[in-house]
């Protein structure tokens, strides 16, 4: 392929991960702290991008390193086109909730081993998880907004204990379809027999990497992401 041509898949290819995550050209320049022209050049397959400007540009839309660079001509059958109102993305979302900053860390280094796409959002709390979930107290804009399809939960946390998360996101018709993976420090948890009656789907012993990952989302295909089936 001529550096022409793959300048232009990966302008593309930024564009449609750009809409998918509903930013506008200068929304993207200030998140990548890029110039908003360098992205108008990128998206037009004419600029010649440095290493560290396409780290800014992955890190800026929430995804690996790897989607980047995947052929566009995929995308829209992996997330429904982004354009088009409406449309059903096929993509993953996933809420992590875990107090640990270096399991926190170790998780989105795992993803991003994996080349997993998906958007990661963390939590530090139980209480700020309900918030992200019901759209309360600084998650108010969310209200309404779709849940994520996947919840790595900590069995340990502050304010609000994991159980009680789980509790909560069970008992609401709302959220019983959201994929609850419990994470704790030992299989030996006395908390994981609790959280098999609360309805959680399956558990991992911390830290996240990708083989524990596959084994307990039987439900969820693996690619370069993680997909609904």
């Amino acid at each position: 392929m001529k550096t022409t041509d793959i300048k232009r898949q990966f302008g593309a290819t930024v564009k449609t991960w750009r809409l998918r995550r509903g930013l506008s050209q200068e929304k993207l320049a200030e998140l990548a702290h890029l110039h908003r022209t360098y992205i108008t050049d990128v998206e037009s397959g004419s600029r010649n991008l440095s290493l560290e400007s396409i780290k800014r540009l992955a890190m800026a839309l929430e995804i690996s390193l790897s989607a980047l660079f995947a052929d566009p001509a995929t995308l829209p059958k992996l997330l429904g086109d982004p354009r088009r109102p409406g449309a059903e993305a096929t993509l993953v979302d996933i809420l992590l909730v875990d107090d640990n900053r270096r399991d926190v860390v170790l998780t989105r280094r795992a993803f991003e081993k994996a080349g997993l796409a998906n958007h990661l959002h963390v939590v530090n709390d139980g209480a700020e998880a309900l918030d992200f979930l019901f759209g309360a107290g600084r998650h108010l804009s969310r209200k309404g907004e779709t849940c994520p399809q996947v919840m790595l939960l900590d069995l340990h946390l502050p304010k609000v204990s994991g159980l009680e998360v789980l509790r909560r996101v069970k008992s609401d018709p709302r959220m019983q379809e959201i994929y609850v993976v419990t994470l704790t420090a030992s299989m030996k948890n006395p908390d994981i027999k609790e959280s098999r009656r609360l309805g959680a789907n399956g558990h991992i012993v911390k830290p996240i990497n990708f083989d524990r990952l596959a084994k307990v989302m039987p439900k969820l295909k693996f690619m370069w992401a993680l997909l609904k089936s």
